[in-house]
């Protein structure tokens, strides 16, 4: 088991896509994505494997929650700068993880 001052250690924030393309280079098929935090964080990049249920055109513009610090990652050609979240459907696809509601940018979940 973790603690909770541990689980407070990763900070889950909230952001909106702002742009998302396709990523051939991929090992497996994924998509690139651009996710606007707010002023705080500003824009960063992440790359998901989230093809199945999801096309760029149809991400831009949802909020998601995503980990915003860990420390960037290389996803083959994509420096990726955050974690975007989400849940395996019964598949094994991922299906992404946003508020229900439309929520201010940055905002952290508790």
């Amino acid at each position: 088991m973790i603690s909770y001052d541990d689980f407070q250690k990763v900070d889950i924030r909230v952001g909106r896509i702002t742009r998302a393309e396709p990523y051939p280079e991929a090992r497996k098929p994924a998509i690139k994505l651009w996710v606007d935090f707010g002023p705080a964080i500003g824009e960063k990049r992440s790359s998901a494997q989230i093809t199945r249920h999801y096309t760029p055109e149809a991400l831009v513009g949802r909020q998601v929650l995503a980990v915003v610090n860990f420390p960037p990652r290389q996803i083959g050609k994509v420096m990726s700068e955050v974690l975007v979240l989400g849940v395996p459907d019964a598949d094994g696809e991922v299906v992404l993880i946003g508020p229900g509601h439309e929520v201010p940018l940055g905002g952290r979940m508790y």
